[in-house]
């Protein structure tokens, strides 16, 4: 059983070091990426405080495919280029997203989403996916928010075998 009461806390960097010691729990010796990512998109949605959604688009047969989530029913496919999303893959860099209104060609799974942050999942050169989390607060994400989440997905990477 896991207990997610320790991770809250007003300061950022106690909260991302928290987070931190409890995804090594998570992934120690588990190496399925979907578990993994299952696991990690619900921690992330319960404990980051301000977001409506959290999950991943994995690249497959050339487009973003919807995967694990936590938050309401979301777009399934997702062209790279298209949306925050796609432009994130094909750039291979992440994304902060103060306000999605003001994105051009920005994809409206949720109206509710005023703010996004997306990171690619690059491991060994290879585009996997990409790491999406909205939030209905513009400008919720902070640059230390997009470098502690950007640390995360590289432990997801590391911990986990991906066909």
């Amino acid at each position: 059983m896991f207990d997610l009461t320790s991770i809250h806390s007003n300061d950022s960097e106690s909260l991302y070091t928290s987070i931190n010691d409890f995804v090594d729990g998570l992934f120690y010796e588990e190496r399925d990426a979907l578990a993994n990512m299952s696991n990690l998109a619900s921690l992330l949605y319960h404990t980051l405080g301000d977001v409506n959604w959290v999950g991943y688009y994995l690249f497959k047969s050339g487009e973003l495919v919807l995967g694990p989530f936590q938050g309401k029913p979301a777009c399934i496919r997702i062209s790279l280029g298209k949306g925050v999303c796609g432009t994130a893959a094909k750039k291979r860099e992440t994304l902060r997203i103060s306000d999605v209104h003001q994105f051009e060609g920005h994809i409206a799974c949720d109206v509710d989403t005023n703010a996004e942050l997306v990171i690619p999942m690059i491991k060994d050169g290879v585009l996997l996916g990409v790491l999406d989390i909205d939030s209905k607060l513009p400008d919720r994400f902070s640059e230390e928010d997009q470098k502690a989440l950007e640390n995360i997905v590289d432990k997801l990477l590391k911990a986990s075998d991906y066909d």
